[in-house]
């Protein structure tokens, strides 16, 4: 699946749940809740429409877990933010934190061919 398809929302759940992933030994609906700084509500509804496309696996009331297209789906988008965060931070010398929104804001819409340009540009740095 194409994380194009998920659309903005979507993708930002499927990173934060890559992120926690990274940084906790499990993953529940009140940490994503957090991170995304939405309500629980909004966390389960999201959490039901990424299971129905066989992006997550979760147990009622349970741990959140990243299937294995989940996994592919959420690093591609966590690397798409890690390039466009370095570019403007690095290259650009954009304040941190206006460098984060931005980047968090931009992965969505860019082109593959802008990111590579600008991937490229980062990694010459």
């Amino acid at each position: 699946m194409s994380s194009r398809e998920l659309g903005k929302a979507l993708e930002d759940y499927l990173e934060a749940i890559y992120i926690l992933s990274r940084n906790n030994r499990v993953v529940r609906v009140t940490d994503i809740a957090h991170r995304l700084g939405v309500k629980k509500p909004s966390v389960v509804a999201a959490l039901k429409k990424l299971k129905e496309q066989g992006l997550i696996e979760q147990e009622k009331y349970g741990f959140v877990e990243l299937t294995p297209e989940g996994l592919s789906v959420a690093r591609r988008v966590y690397s798409r933010h890690e390039v466009l965060l370095k570019f403007f931070r690095d290259v650009l010398g954009v304040p941190p934190d206006v460098a984060e929104r931005d980047a968090c804001l931009m992965e969505h819409y860019l082109s593959p061919e802008s990111l590579e340009g600008i991937r490229r540009l980062v990694e010459k740095g």
